[in-house]
């Protein structure tokens, strides 16, 4: 009985996960929400009786249509939210959950630092550096541009970095991907254990402060593990990040001190993998010419 309410617990949270994902999104009217009710109804009954083998089977069948339908509203969303953003005009995202909901794995007091603090930082510094530049083109003076430069690759890929960093997490999320995305890493790495050793020693082994990055390339039509020192150094062109790990010391030393290693291995508890499936879908579609 003890793995039934293991089990259903499992598949309470990822409904959990999944509502607040379409919150955030603002869908309020959809079919899915009847397919999503239906599930939840299923694992509140797991409790109260038995279960067998063949209702594992619709239970897991039902989360794969949610799954799907999930992807194909993302998509719709992405394409509505397309926009270009006016020079030394970017501003803070707000976090897809409240400060705690990542709790015990990532504490309150983190996130709050680590978005409004830190991320705010950075976001400034990229409009700092958009603006100087666009004066430096008005006046002709190009005598600082190298300064600038830097900043906006710094402050920029730390601005980008972040933005996706929250959004590839959720409360109650971990476990592993499923469709395409899972068949991809088994492919490319052999299986997901494989993956996500690999992944894991790229973050611990980051060398000072940076990311582990999962990203698809679209040349070799392969998903790779790159490392990042800073936001920026030792990354690769032309490659999509799926996934990223911020290993910066303000994204762990409060909680877990000097210990990265065991803040990595928590991580995997809140991974928000059907929002990677959606970025892995869209990175899919762009496929450059054989040469």
């Amino acid at each position: 009985m003890s793995e039934v309410r293991d089990y259903a617990k499992e598949v309470s949270d990822w409904v959990d996960g999944v509502m607040e994902y379409l919150e955030k999104i603002d869908i309020t009217d959809s079919p899915l929400l009847s397919n999503i009710e239906r599930l939840s109804g299923l694992a509140k009954n797991m409790d109260e009786e038995e279960m067998d083998y063949e209702d594992m089977v619709l239970i897991e069948e039902e989360m794969a249509r949610v799954y799907e339908e999930i992807e194909e509203l993302a998509r719709e969303f992405n394409i509505q939210e397309r926009q270009s953003v006016p020079i030394g005009k970017h501003t803070l995202p707000p976090l897809p959950y409240a400060y705690e909901a990542l709790e015990p794995t990532i504490s309150r007091e983190i996130m709050y630092l680590h978005h409004d603090k830190h991320h705010q930082a950075y976001v400034d510094g990229l409009n700092k550096a958009e603006l100087m530049m666009k004066k430096a083109r008005e006046t002709n003076d190009f005598s600082l541009l190298k300064h600038w430069e830097k900043e906006a690759a710094f402050h920029g890929s730390g601005h980008y970095l972040h933005t996706l960093f929250w959004e590839v997490m959720i409360p109650g999320g971990g476990g592993q991907p499923r469709g395409d995305l899972l068949k991809q890493i088994e492919k490319d790495f052999g299986s997901f254990a494989a993956f996500k050793s690999h992944f894991s020693e790229a973050a611990k082994q980051v060398e000072g402060v940076g990311w582990a990055i999962l990203v698809w390339s679209p040349r070799a039509r392969r998903l790779e593990i790159l490392q990042s020192e800073l936001h920026m150094v030792l990354t690769q062109w032309d490659t999509i990040p799926i996934l990223v790990l911020d290993v910066w010391e303000h994204a762990y030393y409060l909680q877990y001190k000097n210990n990265r290693a065991g803040y990595v291995d928590k991580w995997w508890d809140v991974v928000n993998w059907p929002k990677i499936a959606v970025r892995f879908t869209e990175a899919k579609k762009l496929i450059w010419k054989k040469q």
